[in-house]
């Protein structure tokens, strides 16, 4: 896995010509085309493309072995477009899109495609909001691509297209550091990435296809990544009954943001998009449109 600090990408440039769903196929950076769907905000009084080409966008970053059409990620689309528009897709290696999954690492160019392809619809603003790997990822994506001239980032910064940056950034169950070992779920997710069979297991169990090369570079870690996302916004979201990733992780994230980002302990919660419920979920879009 080569892992990527920056990139240019090449997006689909679909016109919206309908007020339903809209599926298209994305080209991220490195030529992998990725599968998106986007859904209109359906809240009374919309601002979107539609209404004068203006308004919110919420671009959603699934969990491993997830994908745009996973039923729990098609509950947060649809609670999500009560307040904005959505951008669901599939990471490489899941669902309809091409390549195969980088666990995290080349992942942040098909975000950022997703996110250019929200703009691309007249939006904008955009907010990324991430489970999981997806939360990994958000953070990063946060982390790497700025506005246009921005001026004084924090060293390892990049100034990438602005079409593909986000405004503001949600982080949900996600990991603070990488090659975490610390629960069984994890163990058994690293002999699925690390192992022949367990990749075996991914692609016919999981319908995930996952690369077998180990990164090189190591990409910047979520906890590295958390401290470089101001001045935009972070809300940190985490279960305290998250069976993968204990309450350390997020406020290891919310420490290293150093006092820039919210953070949401939630009572009762498990791990991801899975164990987000409707309220949770009402939450973070209401956060989302007030940021």
């Amino acid at each position: 896995m080569t892992s990527v600090s920056e990139g240019r990408f090449r997006s689909s440039s679909v016109p919206l010509i309908t007020h339903g769903p809209l599926r298209t196929t994305l080209r991220a950076d490195d030529g992998v085309l990725i599968e998106a769907v986007y859904d209109p905000c359906t809240g009374d009084g919309a601002a979107g493309p539609g209404a004068g080409g203006s308004g919110t966008a919420i671009v959603v970053a699934h969990g491993f072995t997830g994908s745009a059409d996973r039923p729990a990620v098609r509950r947060a689309a649809e609670v999500f477009s009560q307040r904005a528009a959505v951008v669901t897709f599939s990471f490489r290696g899941h669902g309809r899109s091409g390549g195969r999954s980088t666990v995290g690492d080349r992942e942040v160019l098909d975000l950022a495609a997703a996110v250019a392809w929200a703009r691309s619809l007249g939006h904008t603003r955009i907010v990324t909001a991430g489970f999981s790997m997806g939360g990994s990822v958000v953070l990063r994506h946060g982390a790497l691509y700025t506005a246009p001239g921005g001026a004084g980032e924090p060293e390892g910064r990049t100034e990438a297209r602005g079409e593909a940056h986000a405004d503001a950034v949600v982080s949900v169950s996600a990991p603070a550091r990488w090659y975490y070992r610390g629960t069984a779920p994890m163990r058994r997710l690293h002999w699925m990435v690390t192992r022949p069979t367990g990749r075996l297991v991914g692609r016919y169990g999981f319908r995930t296809r996952i690369d077998r090369d180990e990164w090189d570079p190591v990409p910047l870690s979520p906890v590295e990544a958390a401290g470089r996302i101001a001045p935009a916004p972070l809300l940190i979201v985490h279960g305290d009954r998250d069976p993968y990733f204990p309450l350390d992780h997020p406020r290891m994230l919310a420490a290293a943001a150093g006092g820039s980002a919210e953070l949401w302990l939630e009572p009762g919660m498990g791990h991801a998009e899975n164990a987000a419920d409707e309220t949770l979920l009402t939450r973070i879009a209401d956060w989302a449109m007030t940021r």
